[in-house]
């Protein structure tokens, strides 16, 4: 029988398939390093699309906090405003007062009174003045507290005193006084607002 040696076909044939698997081998590396590149490439991408969004977020917000900080803004102007025509109303109702409260002054003073200093503070009236006796200082507050427009006084200080000057006033003794008063009428919620 012949003698067929089939070794170099088989050592040929392993050579073959060795070098077909390092050639898959390297194939697959080359693919997965691929893939590996694709995904980071494809992730960065979605990172960076992301990042994008979030700055446009943040100069949104950032456009309307500017936005509502004005809002407030305007809001307090007007609220200012508000407040700044609801004095000039109240100024312009209680402007007949003041002059029914100089009227009133007039006829309350009895005669041998005369007033230095007249203040008002809210509704409450600061009178200080002199008189030739204690009794046309009580004159005086009864007239006040039976008057109209004035109301509720309040004698503060009476200490009497010697006038030793000459020319128009005649030298003797007088009372200087502070009274407090409250203007009558008008609006109340003027008078919490000064309380």
């Amino acid at each position: 029988m012949p003698r067929i040696n089939l070794l170099p076909w088989r050592e040929e044939q392993r050579l073959l398939r060795r070098n077909q698997f390092f050639a898959a081998l390297g194939a697959a590396a080359v693919g997965a390093g691929l893939l590996l590149l694709l995904s980071n490439l494809g992730f960065n991408s979605v990172i960076g699309h992301q990042q994008d969004r979030n700055q446009f977020l943040k100069d949104e917000i950032a456009a309307l906090d500017l936005r509502i900080a004005e809002i407030i803004d305007l809001e307090e102007k007007k609220d200012s405003l508000l407040a700044r025509m609801q004095i000039i109303e109240q100024l312009q109702r209680s402007r007949p007062g003041i002059v029914h409260v100089f009227d009133e002054v007039v006829r309350t003073m009895p005669d041998g009174v005369y007033l230095t200093e007249i203040k008002q503070t809210g509704r409450r009236l600061e009178i200080v003045g002199a008189a030739e006796s204690n009794t046309r200082v009580s004159a005086l507050m009864r007239n006040i507290d039976s008057s109209e427009w004035l109301g509720s006084p309040d004698l503060e200080v009476v200490e009497v005193k010697t006038n030793s000057r000459g020319g128009n006033q005649a030298s003797g003794r007088f009372s200087e006084f502070t009274i407090f008063a409250r203007q009558a009428g008008g609006d109340t919620s003027e008078e919490e607002e000064s309380e």
